[in-house]
């Protein structure tokens, strides 16, 4: 087990938390102190200044209101006496201000030039259209201290005649309080310290007996059951070295057990002719006897620990939860093109009393020959069912409207018994090429080719498709003016045509758009038909013109689906001596192209 590191330690972080706690309670008792020492300061040194001012005003509005004779002092003079009377060490300034807004006195020596001057403070002009006296602080821009302003109204009953402005230093009120911090700063580092050097030696009185039980808890990991636990007391931290103890007897002897009855278990395993694979409670393979190892091909040291639905390869298709609910057995096809192989395999869970999972046990049998019967069977009759569709729908339909009274109009009532008897004809070489199909060993293939314009022999198909359609499609065409001329098997070529419309159909939404193209390369033609349907995933897409594949499997079984008219198309393009390929995006639908040699056609050519 890895070594913890100093700052990772329970010793440093009960430490760490025991200083925080203290440091966090000192700081909050420090700044309710502060918060309230300052607002206590700055209220005594307010209401002091307030009271000096009533006395101020007193006496200014006396003098301002007093009858004077000629022998007596001008207002201004009266004025600045009285304000120098009232001068001390916390007021910088008292002026007397008019209500007109004209300063009438300073008590300031070096200010007596702005006597006379009009008054341009905002604090003033507020108080004396409010009629009611205001305060602020501002910084002094000489000496940058902060300075507590007072502006209070001269009234002389209702009349306002005048305003009292008085400058005070209230710096002074500001150091007393920072003097105050630094000795509660103080106060608090020297707390602090004493608090670690206590927290340090409590810390350690508590993590030495969690210190032993870790060295003790990593014996018991490495299967030494012999060490015990020191118990220093009989407090909680006493009993649980108690409990330890005692847990470490019990696990000794429940090791004992479990290591026997493992090697009953591994005998049993060894002497099974099934394949035999257990999981833990998160599906990761725990257990693997040698029967299993040999079918599934692989070693004991890359199965060990990884997800069984991996192993199996179900990943795909089924999570270890998915495969807790079956009950049923699941086939495993490891079949290659060379050689098929095929296991069956049986789930069952292991759970406690309470119904807690505790893993999967699978079993595994060999069922290679009797699953390949039972498949070629099964995608016999399905592929059957599947190219059969179209030839007999066609006929139905065409029957349907000879029985409704078309068989008595002479013009189309032949062009209908042709295409019926067409069909018939085309159902018997579709069952020869899917027996064929079904046991193909070569792609060797003798095609009745004759020289066909393409643009007419595909519309010729498109509006088969179009008069037998059963939804809301849209068929939407964007072929050339110009004459293609290829050499096909029309019967073959008609099959490819079909089963890939057929497909385009059964996957398109209603309202969706089927899509046909023909363009020229070179010396070939490329054909596009194109859907609006659900889509292939990307990593799909070059297998849906392998044999008997899916691109949905419940989807294509609901509709009747083999997976096998993509690969006889497939077949049937490469004989013709093109290609054919697949474009989809998953959600927004697939297009299938394929390519044939062509001519074009020359005057007089084809006369």
């Amino acid at each position: 087990m890895q070594k913890v590191s100093f700052f990772r330690s329970i010793h440093v972080k009960f430490v760490l938390i025991y200083v925080m706690l203290i440091l966090l309670a000192m700081q909050i008792i420090g700044i309710y102190f502060a918060s309230k020492l300052e607002l206590t300061l700055k209220t005594n040194f307010t209401t002091s200044i307030e009271d000096r001012m009533n006395l101020i005003e007193f006496s200014v509005r006396e003098e301002m209101m007093k009858e004077r004779s000629a022998d007596d002092p001008t207002p201004e003079q009266s004025l600045r006496t009285v304000l120098l009377g009232f001068t001390s060490e916390d007021i910088n300034e008292i002026r007397v201000i008019n209500s007109r807004y004209k300063i009438l006195a300073s008590s300031v020596f070096d200010n007596q030039a702005m006597v006379g001057q009009r008054s341009m403070d905002s604090l003033v002009k507020k108080t004396i259209t409010s009629e009611l006296a205001d305060e602020s602080i501002r910084l002094d821009q000489k000496t940058r201290n902060r300075i507590l302003v007072h502006a209070k109204p001269i009234m002389v009953g209702s009349e306002v005649i005048g305003t009292l402005y008085l400058e005070s230093n209230i710096e002074k009120v500001f150091k007393q309080i920072d003097e105050i911090n630094e000795i509660l700063a103080v106060g608090t580092a020297v707390s602090l310290s004493i608090t670690i050097i206590i927290g340090i030696f409590i810390a350690q009185t508590m993590t030495r007996p969690i210190s032993d039980m870790r060295r003790q808890a990593q014996a018991m990991a490495k299967g030494n059951f012999s060490r015990k636990v020191h118990v220093y007391g009989n407090d909680e931290l006493g009993q649980l070295a108690i409990a330890f103890n005692h847990l470490t007897n019990q696990l000794q002897e429940s090791q004992s057990t479990t290591e026997s009855e493992r090697r009953k278990l591994a005998s049993v395993l060894e002497n099974m002719t099934d394949g035999v694979i257990a999981t833990d409670r998160k599906g990761r393979v725990s257990l693997i006897n040698d029967a299993a190892l040999v079918m599934l091909k692989m070693t004991r040291d890359s199965v060990l620990n990884r997800p069984i639905s991996s192993i199996l390869g179900l990943e795909q298709e089924y999570a270890f939860e998915d495969l807790i609910q079956i009950k049923d057995s699941i086939v495993l096809d490891f079949s290659t093109e060379q050689q098929p192989y095929i296991l069956r395999a049986n789930f069952s869970i292991t759970q406690r009393e309470t119904g807690f999972v505790n893993g999967l046990i699978v079993v595994l049998h060999d069922n290679t020959e009797q699953e390949k019967i039972d498949m070629e069977r099964r995608e016999f009759v399905s592929n059957v069912s599947h190219e059969l569709r179209t030839p007999l729908t066609t006929m139905r339909s065409y029957l349907e409207a000879l029985a409704d009274g078309a068989w008595k109009n002479e013009e189309i009532a032949p062009s209908f018994l042709h295409v019926t008897q067409t069909e018939t004809e085309r159902m018997i070489r579709l069952v020869n090429d899917l027996l064929k199909l079904s046991r193909m060993d070569s792609r060797n293939y003798d095609l009745n080719s004759e020289w066909v314009e393409f643009n007419h022999f595909f519309n010729s198909i498109i509006d088969r498709f179009e008069f037998l359609k059963s939804h809301d499609g849209h068929f939407k065409r964007l072929l050339p003016t110009t004459e293609l001329f290829v050499e096909i098997d029309t019967d073959k070529m008609t099959q490819v045509i079909d089963n890939i419309i057929s497909n385009a159909l059964k996957y398109s939404p209603d309202g969706g758009d089927i899509r046909f193209g023909v363009t020229m390369e070179d010396h070939f033609i490329k054909v596009m038909i194109s859907d609006d349907g659900m889509g292939i995933p990307q990593a799909n897409v070059k297998r849906i013109f392998d044999r008997f594949y899916r691109a949905d499997r419940a989807r294509s079984r609901a509709m009747g689906g083999t997976g096998l008219g993509l690969a006889i198309a497939r077949e049937m393009v490469i004989a013709h001596g093109g290609d054919i390929w697949a474009e989809s995006e998953e959600g927004k639908g697939t297009t299938i192209f394929f390519t044939l040699p062509f001519e074009l056609q020359e005057d007089g050519e084809w006369d």
